[in-house]
């Protein structure tokens, strides 16, 4: 499936607009990333927990979405765009949203 976040797709025509598609999960933090960050906040640097807590929420949205999309039969999703959301405190949604299109 081909997935972009520009409306069109170079080289193809969209010859069916299926709808919005989307794919969210929701994220807490846990207490023992919590404090590994927490020195690293003070030496400075990069928080690789959180880093790699969000690569794998939006690898998880992303994957929902593509599969809300080929529920629809769609062979493309157009428009991606991704948002977060603080739920509460230590807990956000990261969404994954764009338009179910078929291409050709």
């Amino acid at each position: 499936m081909i997935i972009t976040t520009t409306e069109t797709i170079s080289g193809k025509k969209v010859v069916k607009t299926l709808g919005l598609v989307k794919g969210n999960t929701i994220r807490a933090r846990h207490l023992g990333r919590d404090i590994v960050a927490g020195l690293r906040n003070i030496v400075g640097g990069e928080i690789v927990e959180y880093t790699k807590m969000l690569a794998e929420s939006r690898e998880q949205a992303l994957d929902r979405m593509q599969q809300e999309a080929k529920k629809l039969g769609a062979n493309a999703v157009v428009g991606m765009r991704f948002i977060t959301a603080s739920i509460m405190g230590g807990a956000a949604e990261l969404l994954a949203y764009g338009t179910a299109v078929i291409v050709e």
